[in-house]
């Protein structure tokens, strides 16, 4: 039962993934293309800055405001498209106080623009909108609002709305291609309640009807999911992490009753940063700070304004994913949800087919952080331990531009893939080397599947064009075969894709041996007579004799 109730948490964790069918495509809609594409009316204009400006009333679980949506032109157009799903309504667009014509098909508004649109000219849209936002019904796995109460009868509610869309609750340029360099989110609430968004706290107003307004400025790219709103009776304690870039403030907002559990559960955030600019570099969001902020779901990757919800215990809801101990050394949310900081909010997809690109690189930094703290067999034992919920059902990578997600596999597969390139490296200070050098080369920009592909290449310098399909792209497992023969060994790949040449570490007699397989049989000889091989269990790959289940 607890196997089975991993896997199924595994399958699904935080992926929010309808998953591709082995023997079949499934059946994609007008409006997943509308969604999932960079249409010709989104391709000509180029986000530059939003301001959010809304007020949120727990009472009636209602959403009204505006969202000012500035941009630049990148060539003439007239037609321009936002996102804002129903049942929530554009009121009115303006553009220079001139009210506009809006066209809404489905979730999809277009608005003509009457003022001829100059290549280079930033401009501005003033969208009004307001309505009930969807209720998430399996916050964070369905996205929407989530509006509850805490153990004191007051409003405890959050947005979580990965993969269901930003626009689930706010018009937008719903498309992960393309982000604003900076934001503003002024959120009204009930006096008596703090907003925790994004980025820092530039000031509180106090309104005549009772109410107040946290304005929150986030001054880098900011992904469209990544932006959130949380709203309870929160206290708030800090530090400050001396990190690569100098001092990071970290500030937690917790429910009142929390305080005293979160003052020591939150222990793991400087661990957690330290483990993780070791292996990726420098947090990549200082100027906005680090937040860690109690929600009542389990937890998301939101920028900057980490949300948690793991009931102040460790490994992931009380268990331990990998099932070898070390799991159960560190809260799995605290430290999944930070690792998205440099893969998914410093390094973020352009479409969602590659959503592997954050989740296999987050799974993986599990491994690391475990590694640095306990050691390398520790690290070790803890990615192996996770094999056991992959399924190898279908791809890792998704269907692209249809807003699809790939596989939950993506998870521990794309970790384990990771980890066996980390062995095909075979350099410890390389491998933390190009890891760092992502998160540099690739700061704050939004990326394919084949540049992550290309630059893996580059700097490990081998074509890993057959490993990534292999992993990425098919769900075999490739089998190394081999049979001893009196002082000969054979061996060969099968189960693989054409050209898969995965060179493979062994141990002959206890003697470490790099063997370079291919689909074809090969042969090591001179070997002592019934001598003992064992391949490296780090590679994720079958073994066997030939025929051999």
């Amino acid at each position: 039962m607890k196997n089975s109730y991993l896997r199924s948490i595994l399958t699904s964790l935080l992926a929010l993934s309808v998953l591709p069918a082995l023997a079949q495509q499934p059946t994609f809609t007008r409006q997943d293309s509308i969604r999932g594409s960079i249409t010709p009316e989104r391709a000509w204009w180029d986000l530059t800055y939003y301001h959010l400006d809304i007020a949120v009333n727990p009472a009636d679980s209602t959403v009204r405001g505006k969202n000012t949506v500035h941009y630049k032109v990148l060539e003439p157009n007239q037609l321009l498209q936002l996102d804002l799903q129903p049942p929530m309504t554009m009121e009115k667009v303006l553009q220079d106080g001139k009210p506009l014509q809006v066209k809404q098909d489905g979730n999809a508004w277009y608005i003509t623009l009457t003022e001829k649109q100059e290549k280079g000219a930033v401009n501005a849209l003033e969208v009004h909108y307001s309505g009930k936002p969807q209720v998430s019904v399996r916050p964070p796995w369905t996205g929407g609002f989530t509006w509850q109460k805490d153990n004191n009868g007051k409003p405890f509610v959050a947005t979580s709305n990965q993969g269901d869309g930003a626009s689930l609750w706010w018009p937008c340029k719903d498309h992960m291609y393309d982000e604003p360099d900076s934001m503003l989110i002024s959120v009204r609430v009930p006096g008596n309640l703090t907003n925790v968004s994004n980025g820092r706290l530039r000031k509180v107003d106090t309104n005549n009807d009772g109410t107040k307004t946290f304005h929150w400025f986030v001054s880098n790219p900011i992904n469209n999911y990544g932006v959130n709103v949380n709203i309870a009776d929160y206290v708030h304690f800090s530090e400050k992490y001396q990190g690569e870039k100098g001092s990071l403030d970290c500030d937690y907002y917790v429910l009142r009753d929390n305080l005293n559990k979160a003052k020591k559960q939150f222990k793991d955030v400087p661990r957690t940063l330290q483990a993780f600019e070791h292996w990726f570099g420098p947090y990549p969001f200082y100027e906005d700070s680090y937040k860690l902020v109690e929600v009542p779901y389990l937890g998301m990757e939101h920028q900057s304004s980490v949300t948690y919800g793991n009931g102040y215990q460790n490994g992931y809801m009380g268990y331990d994913l990998s099932s070898s101990g070390w799991g159960m050394k560190f809260d799995y949310i605290i430290v999944h949800e930070s690792g998205h900081e440099w893969f998914a909010n410093n390094i973020t997809y352009k479409d969602a087919a590659d959503m592997w690109i954050h989740e296999s690189f987050t799974t993986y930094s599990e491994n690391l952080f475990v590694e640095y703290h306990y050691g390398k067999e520790a690290g070790n034992a803890y990615i192996i331990g996770i094999r056991k919920n992959i399924q190898n059902d279908s791809p890792i990578i998704g269907y692209y531009d249809v807003n699809q997600e790939g596989s939950g596999d993506m998870y521990p597969k794309g970790a384990n893939m990771l980890h066996t390139l980390r062995q095909i490296v075979n350099d410890d200070e390389k491998w933390r080397g190009i890891l760092r050098g992502l998160n540099k080369d690739f700061y704050h920009q939004t990326v394919t599947t084949q540049q992550i592909e290309d630059y893996l290449s580059q700097k490990t310098g081998r074509d890993l064009s057959n490993f990534f399909n292999q992993y990425l792209r098919d769900t075999r497992l490739p089998r190394l075969e081999y049979k001893l023969d009196g002082t000969k060994l054979q061996y060969r790949w099968t189960n693989t894709v054409n050209g898969f040449n995965m060179p493979v570490k062994v141990f002959v007699a206890g003697k470490e041996q790099w063997l370079q397989p291919t689909g074809n049989w090969q042969e090591l000889t001179g070997l002592k007579k019934g001598a003992k091989i064992v391949v490296d269990p780090n590679f994720y790959i079958a073994q066997g004799k030939p025929g051999a289940s």
